[in-house]
């Protein structure tokens, strides 16, 4: 019978001296890696992407780098923001061909589902879609809190479509500057149509409408107590009102709510001129309607440009836009002056313990600043 042969161990370096091998831990030598390794790798460094690189990789609808663009974007340091609008000078030929949409709706009206469901019936019929999602912000990152490609779990793995959740930043409820920016990078890189997402609270909402084509308002199934206590300006922006969540043992009601509805906007301006703002109802569940919106989408894109409006509104949302950013670079500048921010404090005081009005508080600080 062979002996066993004993395994060569040793004791840790921290074990107790002596000749005794009752030591519970023994380290067993290792295996010897004979790889060669390579000198290079001490040195490689991150290839700094060039603005060159990042057209290139827009317009080839590199996924990474448009991710990477956006991110430029959305950067608020100074020398990003001149990269950026280098980036957006050179694929300024290749946007404006898309059918922007914006989707809003009360939280819990199942606006992920929805768009899943919509973009999946898009992406399936040849369409590459975008979907940009604009999440709340955290107060103390500053950072999203939904994370809409969790949400949106399906779309997110389908080749032909895009998301990209952003962090509102707590401004305009969630739609700024960059939102319209990240639209351009989109269409440069071929993509059809481009869906922006909104939180619909607030100023969001008038924010959506001034950068998109067709504006949906996703509304939840309920009475008249539902119709009463929704905001008339929502209403007013919206081109297609959709009667969301309208299944199961909702869909007697949601019908319900479709016909309060069609007899409310009948009272009010439409949205868009030439186009009667529509109702009908839908499940981002079933798929009910899904079609439907998108022959609806199809119509009003053919009515409008046929009428002139769809071009005109696209004029005047630019005109628009550079006017909003002319006030954000004001107010930015105003803000940021040194003596402004020295004097806000004495001002402030002056004025809370009422020895100044608030004109001549606006007036002394004006005076700061053209000094």
């Amino acid at each position: 019978m062979q002996k066993k042969q004993k395994r060569a161990s040793h004791k840790p370096e921290w074990a107790s001296g002596g000749k005794s091998e009752g030591f519970t831990t023994q380290v067993m030598d290792g295996i010897k890696d004979n790889t060669k390794k390579s000198k290079s790798k001490k040195n490689i460094k991150t290839k700094k992407i060039t603005t060159d690189d990042f057209v290139i990789g827009v317009l080839e609808d590199n996924r990474t780098v448009l991710a990477q663009a956006i991110t430029l974007i959305e950067s608020n340091s100074v020398k990003h923001i001149e990269k950026a609008q280098e980036l957006l000078g050179k694929i300024l030929h290749k946007t404006g061909k898309s059918i922007r949409i914006g989707i809003t709706g009360a939280p819990g009206v199942g606006k992920s589902t929805f768009i899943e469901s919509f973009g999946t019936y898009l992406c399936d019929n040849g369409h590459k879609v975008a979907v940009l999602a604009i999440d709340p912000s955290s107060s103390r990152s500053r950072g999203s809190i939904l994370g809409d490609k969790t949400r949106m779990e399906n779309l997110s793995r389908n080749p032909n479509a895009f998301i990209r959740p952003s962090p509102s930043g707590g401004t305009l409820g969630g739609v700024t500057r960059k939102t319209r920016e990240s639209i351009m990078l989109c269409e440069a890189a071929g993509f059809d149509v481009i869906i922006v997402e909104t939180i619909g609270v607030g100023q969001s909402e008038i924010t959506v409408r001034s950068m998109v084509d067709f504006y949906l308002l996703l509304i939840l199934p309920g009475g008249g107590d539902e119709l009463q206590g929704l905001k008339k300006g929502a209403v007013e922006l919206a081109d297609a009102v959709a009667i969301n969540k309208a299944d199961g043992d909702n869909i007697k009601s949601a019908y319900l709510t479709k016909e309060q509805y069609k007899q409310a906007v009948h009272y009010l301006l439409p949205a868009t001129e030439g186009w009667e703002t529509q109702v009908f109802t839908c499940s981002g569940l079933t798929d009910q309607g899904i079609e439907q919106l998108w022959n609806m989408i199809i119509e009003f894109e053919k009515k409008t440009k046929k009428l002139g409006v769809f071009e005109l509104r696209r004029k005047e949302q630019t005109l628009d836009w550079v006017y909003a950013m002319v006030e954000e670079s004001l107010k930015n500048r105003f803000y940021g002056n040194s003596k402004v921010e020295k004097k806000r404090i004495e001002i402030d005081k002056k004025l809370l313990d009422g020895k100044i009005t608030p004109t001549i508080a606006v007036n002394e600080l004006m005076k700061m600043y053209f000094e």
